[in-house]
C-alpha cells in the first residue's frame, strides 16, 4: 500500500551519531561483580568477594562501614525497632552489639516492650492471632498483663522510663530468659533502652487495672531520654528495623526538636531494614533528616536473613580497621 502522509513514515536513523563505547561511561562495571565462593571459604572471603558491589550489595557495604566507623569513633549507633526482629530470633545478635558496644541506645514501640518480655518470662511469643481472635483469647495472657501493670505503676510513682523499669523487673524477678532480653541487657549496660507507646495498639492494654497515667508518664519521660541519644548523632547512625510508622515519626519528632535546642544534626547516617519500603521511614527516616547533608541508606529483605549478613559484615570492617 501507498504512504500518503507523514505521519505514516518511519523516522529515518540514517544521522544518528554514534559514540565509542570503551570511552562512554557506564554504572555497571565487572569490577563490581560478584566471584563465586567455594566450599568452606572464611566469611571475610564472602564479604569481600560473594557480594556484587551494586545497588542492595553496594548499599549493605555502605552500611556496615558506616556503622564500624561510627563505633570505631565513640560515635552513636542507634537502633530503633519494630517486633518482629525479636520474632525472628535476632534478639542475640542485638545484644551481643549491646555488649560490645556497637549499639549505644535501643528504642521500640510498646510490641517489642511484650515480646522482650514474653521471652524472657516464658521462652516463646506471638500469639496465633487468627484462631486466639475467634475466641476472645487474644491478648489476655495474664503474667504479660500483670507485669505491664506493674512496670505503669513504677514507671508513675519513681519518675522513671518505661524500657529502664521493664529492664529492672525482668532482672530482679530473675527471668529464666533475661539473658535474651533486650531490655534487661540494657538495664545492665546503663545504655539508653525507651519504648514509644500509642494506647490501643498493644494486647496489653485490655488488661484491667492498667495505669494510663503510667504508661504515659514511662513513655514520656523515654521520648525525652530518647531525644538526648539523638542529640548525639552527629557523625553516628539511626537505624530503623522494622517499624513502619511509630519510630520513624519519633525519630522525626526528636531530631526537630533537637535542632530547635541548637544540637548540630547535619552529617549522619540513616537507615531503614525492612522487607517492602513504607511511606513514614522512606520520608522521615532516610529523606527528611539527612536533608542537610546525611547519609540515606534503605535496604529490602527479611530481617531474619538481612540483619545477620549485616552484622558480620560490621565484625569484618571493624576488624579491619583496628
Amino acid at each position: 500500500m501507498r504512504v500518503k502522509n507523514d505521519w505514516q513514515k518511519p523516522l529515518d536513523f540514517s544521522g544518528l551519531k554514534t559514540t565509542r563505547l570503551l570511552k562512554s561511561p557506564r554504572k555497571v562495571n565487572v569490577k563490581d561483580f560478584a566471584q563465586p565462593v567455594r566450599y568452606g571459604a572464611k566469611f571475610s572471603e564472602f564479604w569481600r568477594d560473594g557480594i556484587p558491589d551494586i545497588l542492595g550489595g553496594a548499599s549493605l557495604r555502605l552500611l556496615a562501614k558506616k556503622i564500624a566507623d561510627a563505633h570505631l569513633r565513640k560515635k552513636q549507633v542507634i537502633l530503633a525497632m519494630g517486633a518482629h526482629p525479636i520474632k525472628v530470633g535476632l534478639s542475640p545478635l542485638i545484644i551481643d552489639f549491646m555488649k560490645r558496644g556497637i549499639i549505644t541506645a535501643i528504642a521500640g514501640n510498646g510490641a517489642v516492650a511484650i515480646h522482650d518480655f514474653e521471652i524472657s518470662f516464658s521462652g516463646h511469643t506471638s500469639e496465633e492471632v487468627e484462631s486466639a481472635l475467634e475466641d476472645g483469647s487474644f491478648g489476655s495472657a495474664l503474667e504479660t498483663g500483670e507485669a505491664f501493670k506493674q512496670v505503669a505503676e513504677r514507671c508513675y510513682s519513681y519518675g522513671l522510663g518505661f524500657g529502664e523499669v521493664l529492664g529492672e523487673l525482668i532482672l530482679e524477678r530473675k527471668m529464666r530468659y533475661k539473658h535474651l532480653s533486650l531490655f534487661a541487657t540494657a538495664r545492665k549496660l546503663r545504655i539508653p533502652s525507651t519504648v514509644h507507646i500509642a494506647i490501643g495498639t498493644d494486647i496489653v492494654h485490655i488488661h484491667p487495672g492498667l495505669s494510663g497515667s503510667g504508661l504515659g508518664a514511662g513513655s514520656l519521660r523515654d521520648f525525652g531520654i530518647f531525644a538526648r541519644a539523638v542529640s548525639q548523632l552527629e557523625g553516628g547512625v539511626f537505624i530503623n528495623l522494622g517499624s513502619a510508622v511509630i519510630m520513624p515519626e519519633v525519630f522525626l519528632k526528636a531530631v526537630s526538636v533537637c535542632r530547635n535546642l541548637g544540637f548540630k544534626l547535619e552529617k549522619f547516617t540513616t537507615a531503614n531494614l525492612d522487607f517492602i519500603t513504607y511511606y513514614r521511614p522512606a520520608m522521615n527516616v532516610l529523606k527528611r533528616p539527612t536533608s542537610k547533608g546525611g547519609t540515606a541508606i534503605n535496604l529490602i529483605g527479611h530481617h531474619e536473613i538481612l540483619l545477620p549478613l549485616l552484622f558480620a559484615g560490621v565484625q569484618e570492617e571493624i576488624g579491619g580497621k583496628k
